[in-house]
């Protein structure tokens, strides 16, 4: 089923897509995105945004996982961009999935909910818009799609995804090293912060 279209009162200028790591779980083997690392993200996410010139007159879409899509859309808000929010997930099962493993997973659900009340619009759950996934391993790459072909219905021309990412494939399906490809392959611009070269302070 396609994705429904989302009902803005503007046609933007830009579409800004976010596709990032979650904040890494304090037991991660090999750290990808630790704790230390959120300040230096935080400024490269507001850096690309003022490059991008990201202003009211854009739409931002992204998940809200712990980690690059809060800190995406926190820095969003500030600058007036309407952001709206595509869930894989029923809130409650998101926030367990998505927030709660990584480190201070408490303080990125607190950070959530004072986040949704400065939303444009409320957040939309991708099983009561588009039916249950077929299978459990769907259900991210699932939503990467959902949230591109989302973009997508603006042009190709408007979209500009930014990426949080180490470059590697991720733990399953539906990551950011997907998400890359597909706005790729469908001629969307890539603007790749890469975790790897972020220094702590």
């Amino acid at each position: 089923m396609p994705p429904s279209p989302i009902a803005t009162a503007f046609s933007p200028r830009q579409v800004l897509l976010f596709s990032g790591h979650r904040m890494d779980a304090p037991d991660r083997p090999q750290p990808r995105f630790p704790a230390t690392l959120e300040a230096a993200a935080a400024r490269e996410i507001a850096r690309a945004l003022d490059t991008l010139g990201a202003d009211a007159s854009d739409l931002a879409l992204c998940q809200a996982a712990a980690g690059g899509d809060l800190l995406f859309l926190e820095a969003c808000v500030q600058r007036g961009v309407h952001c709206q929010v595509l869930l894989p997930l029923a809130e409650p099962a998101f926030v367990q999935r998505s927030l709660w493993p990584s480190t201070h997973g408490a303080a990125w659900q607190a950070r959530w909910q004072a986040l949704k009340p400065r939303l444009a619009d409320p957040p939309r759950v991708m099983p009561d818009e588009l039916g249950p996934a077929a299978a459990e391993g769907d259900t991210f790459e699932r939503c990467n799609l959902w949230l591109l072909d989302t973009a997508l219905a603006w042009g190709a021309h408007r979209l500009q995804l930014i990426c949080l990412w180490d470059g590697a494939a991720g733990d399953g399906p539906g990551g950011t090293q997907h998400m890359v490809q597909e706005v790729e392959r469908r001629g969307g611009q890539v603007c790749w912060i890469d975790t790897r070269r972020l220094a702590a302070p």
